[in-house]
């Protein structure tokens, strides 16, 4: 795979991650109502849902991917039903101090990861870049074990750099928020947001 041929795929691949969907939506909205805690492994599950939709691509399974309607409809429902968790979270979560608690949270690192997991493995834009814009930026017919090595690397940068970057962005945000009152705002806005989020992936 040549370096024009990685750096365009990098490009293409890193407007597709920043850019507003179901998935960002979720980490910002989290992040609002949690600060950083737990979000490397939410992170986490988006990357390793990036690499196995980029493997299958990659393997030339688009078809049978597409053809395992039944699958992907329960993986959807399961992530919008997991949204809606979060989103319920949100809404009732005890008012404190947000200087104090930025680092805390109340889900194991394990539900965290399978969560967002699951919404990538729904979310109808990851699975349309990976198996229909792609290869139109890659060409996986002459794809080298080398190559897809190289993708898969830029993949385990630029995720969690730009997902990081719309944690931090969040956190900081969520400082601001002092008064209990507004906490209770910024939370029940944080779970107001996540529902939108389970709604677009349970209705496309």
């Amino acid at each position: 795979m040549s370096l024009s041929g990685l750096g365009i795929f990098c490009v293409v691949y890193f407007l597709a991650v920043a850019t507003p969907g179901p998935g960002v939506a979720a980490v910002i909205a989290r992040s609002l109502a949690h600060g950083t805690g737990g979000a490397g492994a939410f992170i986490a599950g988006y990357l390793v849902g990036d690499l196995l939709w980029f493997t299958v691509a990659a393997a030339g399974l688009a078809a049978l991917a597409h053809s395992a309607q039944t699958l992907f409809t329960a993986v959807k429902y399961l992530g919008a039903a997991y949204l809606l968790f979060l989103a319920y979270r949100a809404w009732n979560r005890p008012v404190t101090d947000m200087t104090t608690t930025s680092a805390a949270t109340d889900q194991p690192p394990l539900q965290l990861f399978l969560g967002s997991l699951s919404l990538t493995l729904a979310n109808p834009k990851t699975i349309a870049f990976f198996l229909a814009l792609l290869p139109t930026v890659v060409h996986l017919d002459a794809l080298t074990v080398s190559g897809f090595f190289a993708v898969a690397l830029a993949i385990c940068i630029i995720l969690p750099c730009t997902l990081g970057g719309y944690v931090l962005l969040a956190s900081r945000t969520r400082k601001l928020f002092r008064s209990p009152g507004s906490i209770r705002a910024l939370n029940r806005g944080a779970g107001v947001a996540i529902v939108g989020a389970a709604v677009a992936i349970a209705t496309r």
